[in-house]
């Protein structure tokens, strides 16, 4: 079964790392990706650009509007996301409980719901 890890953290946490903590976490992150990979669950990772990049598309009564970041209430925001294959839920924790990130934040897991026999 697919499960999307969602990697959510405080920005201002990042940002008041150092350079070198950035570097170590960075290469912690690479190479649990390679082990997903090489392990056979690992579908794809991705980190996103700050929230500041992003913009929120809303389409109401057929009108379109866009505003800039997200709508969040919260110091985290996503920062990037894991699409997995484990065989249960406790499968898909085990896994979300290495990202290294989840030191620093939170990892959301949600399975992927299937509408098809080939999804």
């Amino acid at each position: 079964m697919k499960y999307l890890c969602q990697v959510w953290f405080d920005g201002a946490v990042l940002a008041a790392m150092t350079k070198e903590e950035k570097a170590e976490l960075g290469a912690n992150s690479l190479n649990y990706d390679k082990d997903l990979a090489e392990s056979g669950h690992m579908i794809v990772a991705q980190a996103l650009q700050p929230p500041t990049s992003a913009v929120t598309v809303r389409v109401r009564s057929g009108e379109t509007s866009v505003t800039d970041g997200p709508f969040a209430e919260t110091k985290e925001a996503i920062g990037g996301f894991i699409l997995i294959e484990a065989k249960d839920l406790n499968e898909a924790i085990r896994i979300a409980a290495g990202i290294p990130l989840a030191n620093l934040g939170a990892i959301e897991v949600r399975p992927i719901h299937s509408f098809g026999k080939d999804t």
